[in-house]
């Protein structure tokens, strides 16, 4: 990993990136992002010990999240085509299917592929179209912790589900003593999967 790390701090230096702009820690994390370990949540959201892998939005990124907003963040990314990539907009947006809404659970599947968090729906759909495969979404709050969050989970799967695959209802004690719940699962299906 010394090496690619290395690799990576020089062709950002090489493209007029500061080294002040990137830590070895961001470096190490953005090369992480890839298929092999679910672009940084290899652990999915419906078993014990599960963190999201990045998020996309406008706000603040939570605490250890790198933001696939950040300017210079999607310039490296692009540097490495095996990593995740920043969502760009699409010539012709993809179209979405309703399969399931306001649900209750989320969906549970063994088609995933990775999850996040975002801003909106929108946002996660954009994040589906930027990962060859992608298929379905699936965005609900997990609302874990006393003070909740009004952040999205936004989980991407190969294949399409219904409100029959959706087994996570929450139910997990959190760090502060709260039990989590799920609220506004929603659930859409690409028409063409994201090449």
């Amino acid at each position: 990993m010394r090496f690619s790390t290395l690799f990576t701090a020089l062709a950002v230096v090489a493209n007029g990136v500061t080294a002040t702009d990137f830590s070895s820690s961001s470096i190490t994390s953005a090369l992480s992002l890839t298929a092999a370990n679910h672009y940084g949540a290899p652990i999915p959201p419906w078993e014990t010990g599960h963190y999201p892998g990045w998020y996309y939005g406008q706000g603040t990124p939570p605490s250890g999240l790198l933001c696939l907003l950040e300017k210079l963040l999607c310039e490296l990314l692009e540097l490495f085509p095996f990593c995740l990539q920043c969502p760009k907009p699409p010539h012709t947006p993809p179209e979405y299917t309703l399969t399931f809404y306001n649900q209750t659970c989320a969906t549970q599947a063994a088609s995933y592929m990775t999850y996040g968090l975002v801003d909106t729906v929108a946002d996660c759909e954009a994040m589906c179209n930027s990962v060859a495969g992608c298929t379905f979404v699936n965005s609900y709050h997990d609302v874990n912790g006393k003070n909740g969050s009004t952040l999205l989970t936004c989980s991407l799967f190969s294949t399409c589900q219904t409100a029959a695959s959706n087994d996570n209802c929450g139910g997990q004690t959190q760090p502060d003593g709260s039990v989590d719940f799920i609220i506004n699962s929603d659930g859409y299906c690409k028409k063409t999967p994201t090449a």
